[in-house]
């Protein structure tokens, strides 16, 4: 029989992932401020990084954003050099979008930094509380992609 979670404790794991969401989405605003992309860019440039070549209407979806935005977007990211539309090599009706490697290396560098940013909040945690941390967050992370699959499915 499964245990009967505490409202007040699934409330305050609730407002610290937010607090901490938070905290990261500045620091990184703070990061992007060195270079000349905005924080919609970036998240664009990050789903492009782990799914590869996207249709502007899979990066809309992806960083919910309206597709007549997402083509702006994209036009400005291309004009910059960090994408470019290239025709699908199965169906030529099809335009994706590649990240080409100036966009790449931003990703690159700018994740460089949020993990340093994040390794140093971590430098006076002892090493098994850190793996601790990490295997809760996989398994939240686990059961919320389970959860996401199987109401997509109903």
């Amino acid at each position: 029989m499964e245990e009967v979670k505490n409202p007040t404790t699934i409330a305050e794991v609730e407002r610290e992932l937010r607090y901490i969401s938070g905290i990261i989405k500045q620091k990184g605003r703070e990061i992007l401020k060195n270079y000349s992309i905005t924080t919609p860019q970036f998240i664009a440039l990050q789903w492009l990084l782990e799914d590869g070549d996207l249709t502007i209407g899979e990066v809309s979806n992806k960083i919910n954003l309206a597709f007549s935005t997402t083509t702006d977007l994209i036009d400005r990211m291309e004009k910059n050099l960090l994408v470019e539309r290239k025709r699908d090599t199965k169906d030529r009706r099809v335009v994706r979008i590649h990240l080409l490697d100036k966009g790449k290396n931003i990703i690159h560098e700018v994740i460089e930094k949020r993990q340093a940013y994040l390794e140093a909040v971590l430098d006076d945690v002892p090493i098994d509380r850190v793996e601790v941390l990490h295997d809760i967050l996989k398994l939240l992370h686990d059961q919320m992609r389970m959860d996401k699959e199987k109401n997509s499915n109903v």
